[in-house]
């Protein structure tokens, strides 16, 4: 259903003689017409992902309240939760191949955003270990390597990738998913913290005075 909904609505015009897609879509009408069609399927999405996300987390706090971690169809769930984002980028993003402008001066960037945080995600997964980032086992706090830098890796390199793809399409709605994703982020970050301060008390409570929670922002962690 997503696939065929980004095949019928596209957030840019299909001219492509324009110098550079994106300046002349910050400059056309064209651009407000195509988005305005596909309003129903955006707000849908902006409003159904969210709620989705407070259901999901939700029930994760009560299985790490129970049973100190998450159970097999909680640890789903917010799998799930996250593959639906992505999936959603087909409402959000034009998604062609055929679209991308490889002249235009965010595609490098975009790649390279798209490219690395990948491959960092995927480190920083071997490192910790798939069934831990996921919240199916639990072994102490890993409070070493990247982890001295800031409290969630994952999400900030993930996060780093869904901005990067979202400007190989550049447009409005693409922002409109990068926040989504920084929402469900926000939900999942916060259900964990919770859990890990009731399980480790003080040494959570230090490390994170010592920790950002996401990047280092003097005065505030």
């Amino acid at each position: 259903m997503l696939a065929g909904l980004s095949r019928q609505f596209y957030p840019f015009p299909r001219n492509e003689s324009q110098p550079s897609r994106f300046a002349g879509a910050l400059h056309s009408d064209s651009i407000l017409r195509t988005t305005m069609g596909n309003l129903p399927a955006i707000i849908l999405l902006a409003v159904l992902l969210p709620a989705v996300g407070v259901f999901v987390f939700r029930k994760a706090a009560r299985d790490y309240n129970r049973h100190g971690r998450l159970t097999k169809s909680s640890s789903a769930l917010e799998v799930a939760t996250f593959v639906l984002h992505g999936a959603s980028s087909l409402v959000f993003l034009d998604s062609r191949l055929s679209a991308i402008d490889t002249a235009g001066p965010l595609f490098g960037f975009g790649l390279v955003l798209l490219g690395g945080g990948l491959v960092m995600l995927a480190a920083t997964m071997v490192r910790f270990g798939v069934k831990r980032a996921v919240g199916r086992e639990t072994s102490g706090l890993t409070c070493s390597g990247i982890y001295r830098k800031t409290r969630n890796p994952q999400v900030i390199f993930y996060g780093i990738a869904v901005v990067g793809y979202s400007l190989l399409w550049p447009s409005w709605t693409g922002a409109i998913w990068v926040v989504l994703y920084a929402i469900l982020a926000e939900l999942m970050v916060r259900t964990e913290e919770e859990h890990l301060k009731q399980a480790y008390g003080t040494e959570f409570v230090e490390y994170c005075e010592s920790t950002p929670r996401y990047i280092d922002v003097p005065g505030k962690k």
